[in-house]
Order: structure tokens, then sequence, then C-alpha cells
């Protein structure tokens, strides 16, 4: 299964983005959206799991989103938050893939037999870091992980 995971689009949804999203069974936007079209294009793609941001806080069209999710991806049992400091200190051992975003840091990190993983911002360049989302491949015995690049 591919799965796309973006994060931080801060109401731009680019092209390149879209481009690297084609052919995903599955997205996951880990918050700080910025609009509600952003999750309808996303959504004509694929099936979406997505958590809301602190900047979606306030927006009429996020009061539904959910803060944190779980659900499973092909027998991967996954956490959704959009900010790592929201992850539990303790997690459930069935919880194999933690997604978050906030930072605009991208991370693959494995935690044991736990994969932690940031895509980035999709968005607006911050400062200098890149502008990023993932592709998650998932096999019955593996995740694995890669970052795409939207900018040069």
């Amino acid at each position: 299964m591919k799965v796309g995971v973006i994060s931080d689009t801060h109401g731009l949804l680019r092209p390149e983005a879209l481009a690297a999203l084609e052919g995903c069974e599955r997205i996951i936007h880990a918050g700080d959206i910025g609009s509600s079209e952003i999750l309808e294009q996303l959504e004509a793609i694929a099936p979406l799991h997505v958590v809301r941001g602190n900047n979606d806080l306030d927006a009429p069209w996020a009061k539904e989103l959910a803060d944190c999710l779980r659900f499973n991806l092909n027998g991967w049992e996954a956490l959704l938050v959009h900010d790592l400091a929201d992850v539990p200190a303790v997690l459930d051992a069935t919880v194999k893939l933690v997604i978050t975003g906030h930072s605009h840091k991208p991370c693959i990190e494995w935690r044991g037999e736990v994969l932690y993983l940031n895509p980035g911002s999709a968005g607006r360049r911050r400062f200098k870091l890149p502008v990023t989302l993932a592709l998650l491949e998932v096999f019955e015995s593996a995740l694995e992980p890669r970052l795409v690049s939207l900018l040069e």
C-alpha cells in the first residue's frame, strides 16, 4: 500500500505535492491544513486521515477534526497528532507508527520497533527548512518511508 503523508500546508497545496501523491491509496495530513479546499483536493486523490493543527483551531471548517487519531494501515496501528509533544510518553504497545507535523522539520526515526515520521512542511518555506512530504510503502511485514523534496 502506498501512503502519502503531508503536513503544514498552511493553505498552500503545491502542484508538486499533488503530483507526488498521485497513485496513493491513502493520504495522511498531520495538521496546519489552512483551508477546507486542501482537504477536498486530497480526498479527490485517496481516502484521507487528518488531524487539525494549532493554526486550524479557530477555523469553523476544522471544528469536527480530531486532535489525535488512531487508525490501522494494512495491519499497522498508527497514531496521528500534529505536535510531537502530544504523543504519550508511554505508547500503547500496538502502535507501530507515529506521525506528527508542526516542526516543519522532516524526520524519519526508528525508536525500537516504532517508526516516528514527520513529513516536514509542504506549504510555504519557513526559514531555510526544506519543503517536503513523505511517501510510505506499507507492506505486511515492513514500513518503508522516504522523503520527497518539493522544491530545489
